[in-house]
């Protein structure tokens, strides 16, 4: 009897053995599997960052060989600057003359005259009786707008550049002087209305930064210059000053054309009488002639009503 239930255990131990060792290894199978997958996300995990590495480090190379270029083309450009300084420098050497600065400045004055108004509204360095010549003048129904454009401009740079107060002082007394001096020249030869000049001229100041500290100056050039009937004018304010003058002379040609338009309708209307008139006269004729028709008409009819009576007495 004992045997039988060793044996029952035995066999119960056997299997309870078996189910371990068996459970022992699907967990081990289970944790390499695990272990399989784990390496493989990993991997896959590692592929993509070298993917997304070589990408950046692609994107990295081609930027640099652009940095490369651009730093390529900079220097070049640099080098043209330097160039273009050593121009500019030979430019403003070129520019130390007042007569080379002068000429500058009435060719730009020229190239505003050009740009707003027609060759035959303006002309340049126009020549009166005493023999004296002005830069420009415009045409305009009024009379000729005398233009100077030789302004004392290194005078004024001169005291531009002035370090110090006492020399800015002096430099300035000196500007006002020629300034004056420029502007009494300007009212005495130009300002000619027997010749056919308006009773004003302008004065052209070929620079803005000039033209400003004029119109602010302590002496008051602006006024002393009005009272000479003489006008400063800036290349900005020129400009304006040409657009007015243009406005003037459209309607100016607006109202020439108007008028032109007016004595042709005024001889239309007179020539619409004259044939009026004629029609009227032709009208009568007509009237005349019909009724004249018509009176032979009935004259006709009563001959040949009067021939039938003939025929019928036969």
């Amino acid at each position: 009897m004992i045997y039988p239930i060793i044996t029952l255990i035995l066999i119960v131990i056997g299997f309870v053995a078996i189910f371990y060792f068996l459970n022992r290894r699907l967990k081990g199978i289970e944790e390499r599997q695990k272990s399989d997958q784990s390496l493989l996300m990993l991997n896959q995990n590692l592929l993509g960052m070298q993917s997304r590495i070589d990408e950046t480090t692609k994107a990295i190379n081609e930027r640099l060989d652009r940095a490369a270029q651009v730093i390529s083309q900079v220097t070049q450009e640099l080098g043209g600057m330097r160039e273009i300084g050593h121009q500019l420098k030979s430019f403003q050497d070129f520019l130390k003359s007042p007569k080379m600065r002068g000429g500058i400045g009435e060719q730009v004055m020229q190239d505003l005259l050009e740009q707003y108004l027609s060759r035959q509204q303006f002309e340049l360095q126009y020549k009166f009786r005493s023999g004296e010549r002005v830069d420009a003048i415009i045409k305009t129904k009024e009379g000729i707008i005398p233009i100077d454009a030789k302004f004392p401009l290194e005078s004024f740079q001169r005291y531009l550049a002035a370090k110090s107060e006492e020399e800015q002082e002096k430099l300035f007394k000196e500007c006002v002087k020629s300034v004056k001096a420029r502007i009494d020249e300007i009212s005495k030869k130009y300002i000619l209305p027997e010749e056919g000049t308006v009773d004003f001229a302008i004065m052209y100041i070929p620079s803005e930064v000039v033209y400003y500290e004029i119109i602010r100056s302590r002496e008051s050039l602006d006024d002393y210059a009005r009272s000479k009937k003489v006008y400063f004018v800036s290349p900005n304010s020129f400009y304006y000053f040409l657009r007015i003058i243009m406005i003037g002379m459209r309607g100016q040609q607006i109202q020439e054309d108007a008028k032109k338009i007016l004595d042709v309708l005024l001889a239309l209307q007179k020539d619409t009488e004259k044939l009026g008139e004629i029609i009227s006269v032709v009208t009568t004729h007509i009237t005349n002639a019909k009724n004249a028709v018509d009176k032979m008409n009935n004259e006709y009819l009563k001959l040949t009503g009067k021939i039938e009576q003939i025929k019928l007495l036969k």
